[in-house]
């Protein structure tokens, strides 16, 4: 919300009007200080200094463009513009006979027709999302735009998709032009360093203006190395409340900023909850309870078969499926346990195991349906949204 530098009366006020929550003294003003104590709030306090990287290439602090504080994007910004001009726009780009325009029709067996963005947390999840509908019965439409890294967040893409700030005069509008020209039921977002509502109201406000009853979904991904001092020398050093603490300081922010959502857009944005199902699965494997899994982190235990395989977080093997799972627990309210017999996932060999895999489908649910803000409650137990 707020920038590096000082912010203006008038950006203050906008920012008031945007976000009422900020003023913290409730006295009709919002000061500078107040507003960057928001920021932080929503941010879940992420602790980066200039320069500073999460391991992996992923900056943790950068620049974002001032126009992100203005009331409206420039003028010529992508999103503008009616939907003809966007599908021409896309079409002059792209090569090989491929659609400017990709569409599904409306699905008899209750798919949801996807739309997303998102960066190397979320495509596991993308890959996996549809083998496990194949097990479940139906096809599931999904369209993304994805990069690695920051190339992949939310504020990225749009202005990537749009032609506006660093890619001014150059716009990739590949989401922009099928939410405007089809009909789509869903998009969903993975989490980056710093992020504000404005990086997700942009895409809510125009999926809304295109397709009135869409929901919208925020992965908030999963405890990282960066949370803590320095990397432990060995993986003694978690325990459960240790991972406890950090999936609660990894999940905060996004709660939060979902929340903002829904109070400034009065609309359906639910969380998926990852980072909850990895901190269980943690403490399953803590307690040895997770089969064929031999340590928390590659480079830290040295184990290929670990939960994590780098310093930024990616999952180790195998744990593609869960966070499918989860999507699949949080979009269609169904329980992963309640499929028939083995996904076609087809990665070969004896890992992840049938007992495994079926241990991954119950972290999903539980991680789902105990999370507050994924739209899932299943209190009747029957593996079911109730």
């Amino acid at each position: 919300m707020a920038t590096a530098e000082t912010p203006s009366a008038a950006q203050l006020e906008n920012w008031l009007k945007r976000f009422p929550a900020a003023d913290a003294n409730g006295d009709g003003k919002l000061t500078a200080e107040e507003a960057l104590a928001y920021r932080q709030k929503l941010t879940g306090g992420t602790k980066s200094a200039p320069g500073k990287s999460a391991g992996g290439g992923a900056p943790m602090d950068f620049a974002v463009d001032p126009g992100w504080d203005a009331v409206r994007f420039p003028e010529h910004a992508v999103s503008y513009k009616s939907p003809d001009e966007i599908k021409a726009i896309y079409e002059r780009q792209i090569k090989g006979g491929q659609p400017a325009v990709v569409s599904f029709p409306k699905p008899a067996d209750g798919a949801l027709r996807i739309v997303g963005t998102g960066h190397s947390f979320m495509a596991p999840g993308y890959k996996t999302l549809p083998i496990i509908c194949e097990a479940a019965g139906f096809k599931q439409p999904l369209y993304t735009h994805t990069g690695g890294g920051i190339t992949g967040s939310t504020r990225y893409k749009w202005e990537q998709e749009n032609g506006i700030f660093q890619f001014e005069g150059k716009p990739v509008p590949k989401l922009l032009a099928s939410i405007a020209n089809a009909e789509w039921d869903a998009m969903m977002w993975g989490p980056y360093f710093k992020d504000r509502p404005e990086y997700y109201s942009c895409w809510i406000d125009f999926c809304l203006k295109h397709n009135p009853q869409m929901k919208f979904y925020l992965s908030d991904a999963w405890p990282q190395l960066y949370q803590l001092e320095k990397v432990p020398e060995s993986e003694a050093f978690f325990t459960e409340e240790i991972f406890d603490r950090m999936g609660a300081e990894r999940t905060a922010g996004y709660s939060e900023l979902v929340r903002t959502l829904r109070e400034s857009h009065s609309a359906q944005v639910f969380i998926i909850p990852t980072s909850d199902a990895m901190v269980l699965a943690a403490k399953h494997y803590l307690r040895g309870e997770l089969p064929g899994i031999e340590g928390i982190n590659k480079i830290i235990g040295k184990k290929e078969r670990s939960l994590w395989r780098d310093q930024l977080g990616h999952l180790g093997p195998g744990f593609e499926r869960l966070e499918g799972y989860v999507f699949y627990a949080t979009l269609y309210g169904r329980s992963p346990e309640l499929l028939e017999g083995d996904a076609p996932f087809n990665d070969g060999g004896d890992f992840p195991s049938r007992e495994l895999d079926r241990l991954f489908r119950k972290i999903a649910w539980q991680a789902v349906i105990h999370h507050p803000l994924s739209g899932v409650r299943d209190e009747n137990g029957d593996g079911m949204r109730d």
